[in-house]
């Protein structure tokens, strides 16, 4: 005969005045955790109490209920319950829902445990569906967080995690993606392009957050890249175009996803911009590119705007405030304590001194007629103008009447007019004038022989006079030097002594690396200082003290450095100079900062010259976390690797220091007759030239005793 099976009756509902329920010291729940008992106050205040508590009858000592009770389980929902109370927001004898369990099968410390043990935590995924829900119901974002009592940032990551592609929640929700994955995916809202990048990680072996994000931003724009702000976030998006933000990790400020839209709204406003400058100032051209080659002004000659001289009243307040500056900054030098105030005030004056440098540069309107400027992005994001060139075919022509002399004292750096000043004659006519034979009863001019062979007699004893004289063949050389850099085509120097300089315009991005640029700014700062004609470049040389020769010098000189190895031009005695000159000056490659990145090497090599450089930088293991992606992948991920590692390639590496010389001689006779032994240190089989300028000079002091050079600022 079959057993019958005993029914379960479960414990009553009842509802009990709060004042006759006390908290039962039988809790097991000790730690605190989770949400506060002030929170939980507010949200029974705002829905009312969702769950009963759990009690148990106080008994006497017959065994009989006293008409109290002991609550178990739910001690936080009873401590909500009596700050309610202490607020005067709820009655004491409020009747309360409860769960009465008069059984003694159980004891009340086991009530509490099974009801803490029994409960499961709410999926994330439910909670990301159910804020959604709270969306669509008219929720906004702030009220969705003070009813749950998180803040709204992440009320909006959840909206954002509920927003993912479906079939990739499905696959969260069985635990085959993380939650770090999820928010990576969730960078992007295109649900095709999520999937896309999910198959492709999960067939790989690196699975990382920041790898899908990478991924997903490939072909996007960085919110602070150059481009982007120069146009602006407001106007890109006006235009119609898409940003996509990372909730969940910093972003600064999030990624463009149309690179297109973003390249037209940057010409379009450089164009404008150039036609402003154009209508503006004047220039005859304005030439706009968001970058220009290394170099691109070679070949074009340039002239400086000249700063207004302060008048009386300027300079008088200028030297008042230097003199404040001077004297509350060794005042304060010598204080022990900090003082803000002080601090203030020094900056204050900093500022005020740095907006009588800053002047703006005053260009001659008749150079301007026939000048022009390239415009272009700075690294920041903003406007980079370059003013003051003149091409070939726009340089004014300059007449001469009949003695060779120029009607015009016109002579910008660049210009060959001679003033009849400055004209060589003999006996009263140039030298180049036809010579004749006349009457033996005449003066007549000298025969061009015999000219030649006077000059030529001068000409050695001028060599030896120089000779003996170091430091006017310094300012000898240094003037032909200052004439190539700065003045084209001049030839106002009677040595003939040349200067090359190559540009190296092919070579991409060299143009923002910070060594190109250091030698841009000292440039310019040279340029503004140099008289504007060339005539006059002698007289300012020799004015020069001696550091600032030396500087100038040293810059001249450094454009002419030329270690590019080319397949078509080796130049084997010219690099073993350059490593001569690198173990010198104790050169390297990795103190002057430079990487390997994907557009400095790594994306421009084979895979196979990828994982030779991780390898060398951070052994095999290394090399096989990376040996199975494509080759754009590997070249990021080997980025990262050799990042801070000192890793440089072998073009770029020092070569062995070899036995010094026993002497000069021999050690330049070396140099260029072991060209093969050099080669093998220098010239790799197989790489790509790259190229690079460095130097190491002082800045140049003055002009003169009364004015600061731009150039030493």
């Amino acid at each position: 005969m079959a057993k019958a099976i005993q029914k379960i009756t479960l414990n009553q509902a009842e509802n009990i005045s709060f004042d006759k329920i006390e908290l039962s010291q039988k809790n097991v729940r000790r730690i605190k955790n989770g949400v506060t008992i002030e929170q939980l106050a507010e949200d029974i205040a705002l829905r009312g109490l969702l769950q009963s508590l759990n009690v148990r009858p106080i008994r006497d000592v017959d065994g009989e209920e006293t008409g109290r009770f002991d609550a178990p389980a739910g001690g936080r929902r009873y401590k909500a319950l009596e700050l309610l109370i202490r607020q005067k927001r709820m009655v004491k004898t409020a009747p309360t829902p409860c769960i009465v369990n008069r059984a003694e099968t159980t004891s009340a410390e086991e009530d509490s445990l099974a009801e803490n043990t029994q409960r499961e935590q709410l999926h994330p995924l439910d909670q990301f569906r159910a804020f959604k829900t709270l969306s669509d119901q008219g929720l906004d974002v702030a009220e969705v967080a003070a009813r749950f009592f998180v803040t709204p940032t992440f009320v909006k990551q959840r909206l954002k995690l509920a927003a993912v592609s479906p079939k990739l929640l499905d696959l969260y929700e069985e635990n085959e993606i993380r939650i770090d994955q999820l928010e990576a995916l969730a960078v992007s809202d295109d649900h095709v392009r999520q999937e896309q990048v999910w198959d492709t990680v999960s067939r790989s072996h690196v699975r990382e957050a920041y790898y899908i994000r990478r991924l997903l931003t490939e072909t996007a724009v960085r919110a602070n890249d150059r481009r982007a702000v120069y146009v602006g976030i407001n106007a890109y998006e006006a235009a119609g175009g898409v940003v996509m933000r990372d909730l969940f990790e910093q972003d600064q400020g999030g990624w463009l996803q149309d690179p297109a839209l973003l390249e037209q709204l940057v010409f379009e406003k450089l164009m404008a911009d150039a036609e402003t400058l154009k209508a503006e100032e004047g220039w005859k051209w304005v030439d706009a590119a968001i970058d220009f080659p290394y170099g691109h002004a070679s070949g074009l000659r340039r002239f400086y705007g000249k700063q207004a001289e302060l008048d009386a009243e300027e300079l008088a307040h200028y030297h008042e405030v230097k003199a404040q500056h001077d004297q509350l900054d060794a005042e304060y030098a010598e204080a022990e304590d900090y003082s803000e105030e002080t601090e203030a005030r020094l900056e204050e004056l900093s500022n005020e001194l740095d907006q009588f440098n800053d002047r703006p540069y005053i260009f001659d309107p008749e150079e301007v007629a026939h000048g022009g400027a390239f415009i272009s992005l700075g690294a920041g994001g903003e406007l980079k103008v370059e003013r003051g060139f003149v091409l070939p075919e726009d340089e004014p022509i300059v007449e001469t009447d009949d003695s060779g002399a120029s009607d015009s004292d016109h002579d910008n750096k660049g210009d060959e007019a001679v003033s009849a000043a400055g004209g060589v004659s003999v006996n009263g006519k140039p030298v180049d004038s036809e010579q004749r034979e006349d009457e033996d009863d005449e003066i007549c001019p000298l025969a061009d022989r015999v000219i030649e062979d006077l000059t030529a007699t001068r000409t050695i004893a001028l060599r030896n006079a120089l000779a003996n004289d170091p430091a006017m063949a310094f300012v000898a050389a240094l003037h032909a030097f200052v004439l190539k850099a700065f003045y084209a085509h001049s030839s106002n120097s009677c040595l003939e002594i040349t200067m090359q300089t190559t540009t190296f315009s092919q070579t991409q991005g060299l143009g923002d690396t910070v060594w190109a640029k250091e030698i841009e700014q000292r440039h310019e700062a040279w340029g503004h200082d140099l008289p504007n004609t060339a005539v006059d470049l002698w007289d300012c040389l020799t004015a020069l003290d001696e550091a600032s020769r030396q500087a100038l010098f040293a810059h001249c000189v450094s454009l002419s450095l030329n270690a590019v190895i080319q397949p078509w031009n080796r130049r084997h005695a010219a690099i073993a100079h350059a490593e001569q000159l690198v173990q010198t000056i104790g050169f390297d490659m990795v103190e002057a900062g430079w990487t390997p990145t994907v557009d400095t090497y790594l994306g421009r090599v084979t895979k196979a010259h990828i994982l030779q450089a991780v390898r060398e930088a951070k052994g095999e293991q290394a090399a096989q976390y990376i040996d199975h992606l494509k080759k754009p992948d590997m070249a990021r991920e080997a980025a990262r690797l050799l990042e801070g590692s000192g890793w440089l390639p072998e073009p770029l590496r020092r070569a062995v220091d070899e036995a010094p010389a026993e002497g000069c001689d021999n050690a330049i006779d070396g140099a260029v007759e072991d060209d093969t032994k050099k080669d093998a240190n220098v010239e790799p089989a197989s790489f790509q030239a790259e190229d690079v300028e460095g130097e190491n000079v002082a800045a140049p002091q003055g002009l003169d005793e009364h004015r600061d050079l731009d150039a030493a600022e």
